[in-house]
C-alpha cells in the first residue's frame, strides 16, 4: 500500500486500498473478487426462483421454511458483499464493516439452520412442527444476541476508548487476532447447535425430512471445518509461516467458501425439494385414481336412469296430453312424472287448451258412427223370410 508505483493491472487514478482488486501480480484478490461477484449473481437469481416457486409449493410444510430459506439467502448475500472489505486494504470503514458484520451475518445464517433443525425435531416427535412466523422470530431472537454483543463490542473498543496523546485514525484495526476471534464464541455455539439439531432430526420416519436433516448437518460440518482451518491460520499459522500480511486472505478466502457452502449443500437442495408432495397424504393403491367427491356425484347425478314420462308427450315444442281415465282406478302420485327437467320445460294446459280439447272431443264424437244391434221383430222377419223362399223357387222352376 505505500508503493508509489501502481501494480500490474491497476491504473494510476485508483487508490492504492484497491489495490488487491486490480492486482494481476499476486492474484488473490481478484479469484476472490470473482468468486464473490458470482456468488452475489447466483444468490440474488435463487432468491427470484425462491418466491416464484411459492404459489407452485403444495407441501403446506414445506412452504413454512420458505422465510427461513429466504432470510439466509439474503445473509449469504450480505456475506459475498463482505469479502470485498476484506480485499480492499485496511482503513476506518472497512475495519469497523469486519469487526460489526463478520458475526452479524454468519450468525442469522445459523440461527436460521438452528430453527430448521428445531421444526424438524419437534415434527419427528409431536408430528407437527410450529407455524412459520414463530421459527421467523425464533431465528430473529438468536440473531439478534449477536448484533447486541458485536454493537457493545465495537462500542466499548472504539467510541469509549481512553483518549491518548497520538491520534490514530484507524483505531478501529488496531485490534489483535486473538480478540476477533472471541468476539466470535457466541457463533460457533450456534454451530454446535446446528449439528445438534440435525442430528436429532434424521431418525425421521419420513425420507424426505431426514434429507433436509442431512442437508443442515453437512453445512453445519463444513462450516465447521472452514471455521477450524480459518481460526488456526489467522492466531498461529501465518505467525509461524512468516507470512503475518495473509490474514485478510485468509479471511476473505473463508467468507467466499463458507457463504458458497449455505449455497451449494443448503438452499439449492431445498429449492429443488420445494414442489414435492406431502409424505403424510396417502397414496393410492393398485393404481387406482383418486377423483374428488364433487366429481363423483355429479358422475352419479348424471348416471341415474331418467324414469319414463307419464302421458306426457314433448314434440318439437308443440304439447298435447293423452286421454285419461275419468275415474282413476288406482291414486296417482304427484311427483310420479318427474323426470329431472326444469319447472318451465313441463307442459301446463291453459284453459283455452283445455276448452280446445274438449271440443274436438265433442266434434269426434258426432261424426265416428257407432255400430247399433237390430231390433228383433218376430211379424216382419216372417214376411221376408216367406218373401226369400217364395223368390228361390220361382227362380229354381224356371
Amino acid at each position: 500500500m505505500g508503493s508509489t508505483s501502481p501494480p500490474k493491472g491497476c491504473g494510476s487514478n485508483i487508490s492504492s486500498i484497491y489495490y488487491n482488486l486490480c492486482d494481476l501480480t499476486t492474484l488473490w484478490g481478484v479469484v476472490v473478487e470473482a468468486v464473490a461477484a458470482a456468488g452475489v449473481m447466483t444468490s440474488f437469481i435463487l432468491f427470484i426462483i425462491l418466491m416464484a416457486s411459492l404459489p407452485f409449493v403444495t407441501d403446506k410444510k414445506r412452504k413454512s421454511m420458505v422465510a427461513l430459506q429466504a432470510s439466509i439467502l439474503i445473509f449469504t448475500l450480505g456475506l459475498f458483499g463482505l469479502t470485498f472489505a476484506f480485499i480492499v486494504g485496511q482503513y476506518s470503514t472497512s475495519c469497523a464493516a469486519r469487526r460489526f458484520l463478520f458475526g452479524v451475518l454468519f450468525s442469522g445464517c445459523l440461527a436460521c439452520l438452528v430453527m430448521h433443525g428445531l421444526w424438524l425435531t419437534l415434527l419427528k416427535r409431536s408430528g407437527r412442527g410450529p407455524r412459520s412466523w414463530l421459527l421467523w422470530l425464533g431465528a430473529l431472537g438468536l440473531w439478534l444476541v449477536e448484533v447486541i454483543i458485536n454493537t457493545e463490542w465495537l462500542v466499548l473498543t472504539v467510541v469509549w476508548s481512553p483518549p491518548r496523546k497520538i491520534v490514530v485514525p484507524d483505531l478501529s484495526c488496531s485490534i489483535d487476532n486473538k480478540d476477533f476471534v472471541m468476539a466470535l464464541i457466541y457463533v460457533m455455539i450456534l454451530m454446535a447447535g446446528v449439528v445438534l439439531m440435525a442430528s436429532l432430526s434424521l431418525s425421521h420416519k419420513h425420507k424426505q425430512w431426514r434429507r433436509d436433516g442431512v442437508f443442515i448437518l453437512v453445512t453445519g460440518l463444513f462450516t465447521i471445518a472452514l471455521w477450524v482451518a480459518w481460526i488456526t491460520m489467522f492466531i498461529h499459522g501465518n505467525r509461524v509461516s512468516g507470512n503475518p500480511s495473509w490474514d485478510d486472505p485468509t479471511l476473505a478466502v473463508t467468507v467466499a467458501s463458507n457463504a458458497w457452502v449455505f449455497l451449494v449443500f443448503y438452499i439449492i437442495p431445498e429449492i429443488c425439494l420445494l414442489t414435492q408432495v406431502d409424505p403424510d397424504l396417502e397414496e393410492p393403491h393398485d393404481g387406482e385414481h383418486v377423483y374428488p367427491a364433487r366429481s363423483l356425484a355429479y358422475d352419479t347425478t348424471l348416471k341415474e336412469p331418467e324414469p319414463a314420462p307419464q302421458n306426457l308427450n314433448i314434440e318439437n315444442k308443440a304439447f298435447y296430453m293423452d286421454e285419461s281415465p275419468a275415474d282413476p282406478t288406482k291414486p296417482v302420485s304427484p311427483y310420479g312424472i318427474y323426470n329431472g327437467q326444469l319447472r318451465s320445460g313441463v307442459y301446463q294446459p291453459t284453459e283455452i287448451a283445455l276448452i280446445t280439447k274438449g271440443l274436438k272431443m265433442k266434434d269426434q264424437g258426432v261424426i265416428i258412427p257407432r255400430a247399433r244391434a237390430p231390433s228383433l221383430d218376430l211379424g216382419s222377419g216372417r214376411t221376408s223370410l216367406s218373401r226369400s223362399v217364395e223368390s228361390l223357387a220361382s227362380q229354381g222352376l224356371s
